[in-house]
């Protein structure tokens, strides 16, 4: 069994614009293994987003093509998206996404119940245990902060065990203390889950976090590096 969790070749993204086509992405070609943690970095407009959107199959690629957890999602329609995407990835978005007539505990569980699973509302509370919540899981989200309100969104996407986790600005639109609150819960959700992490960021720091940063540039992969070992500590006599 490979450990390549997530492959793409030569892919590219072109949308139309009102002056024409633009090429969003150009000719990216990466493997991904099980259990990485990925910061994706670069300029506004670099073509993050875009690039975390199609590993998603949230967005389709115009070129080139996407395995993930060994499936070829490139020529896969919206349902067939849907139900691979079902229990298998998890994606946080910079906005929460919740549904604001639903409590924590009925956002975070439904995902689960539309797949059937028997033990949608035990795995909710779990989960939303995990990230500080077990008091406010009868809340409804305009009774949350926005703090609160993110951590909602993270334990619906990690509720179902997902082999990968998608995270877009995931602190975008928080103040650094509940910022670095939630991140501190993502690593620890995916080291608790062994999932993979792949995290599109502005922060340098959120990146320095993690195990590998790729840099986007106008649409390309500019920079592809693994985090270096620490030195070692020299030994004094």
């Amino acid at each position: 069994m490979t450990d390549t969790v997530l492959s793409m070749k030569d892919v590219g993204l072109t949308l139309a614009g009102n002056a024409g086509n633009v090429e969003i992405l150009k000719g990216i070609s990466l493997d991904i293994s099980r259990g990485e943690t990925i910061g994706m970095v670069g300029p506004s407009g670099s073509g993050k987003s875009s690039l975390l959107m199609l590993m998603g199959g949230l967005e389709r690629a115009t070129a080139g093509q996407i395995t993930a957890l060994g499936d070829d999602i490139s020529n896969m329609n919206e349902d067939q998206l849907a139900r691979f995407r079902r229990g298998r990835m998890g994606v946080v978005f910079q906005s929460f996404h919740l549904i604001p007539t639903m409590t924590a505990l009925e956002n975070v569980s439904m995902p689960m119940e539309i797949a059937g699973d028997a033990d949608a509302f035990d795995r909710a509370r779990e989960e939303l245990a995990a990230v500080g919540l077990t008091a406010r899981m009868d809340h409804y989200p305009a009774q949350l902060s926005g703090g609160e309100q993110q951590r909602v969104a993270l334990a619906r996407a990690a509720a179902p065990r997902p082999a990968i986790l998608l995270a877009d600005e995931p602190t975008g639109n928080l103040d650094s203390v509940n910022g670095a609150a939630i991140m501190d819960l993502i690593f620890g959700l995916q080291s608790r889950h062994g999932a993979t992490l792949i995290m599109v960021t502005h922060a340098p720091e959120l990146a320095a976090r993690c195990g590998r940063t790729i840099r986007l540039v106008d649409g390309r992969i500019a920079e592809d590096s693994a985090a270096k070992p620490a030195p070692k500590a020299k030994v004094t006599a």
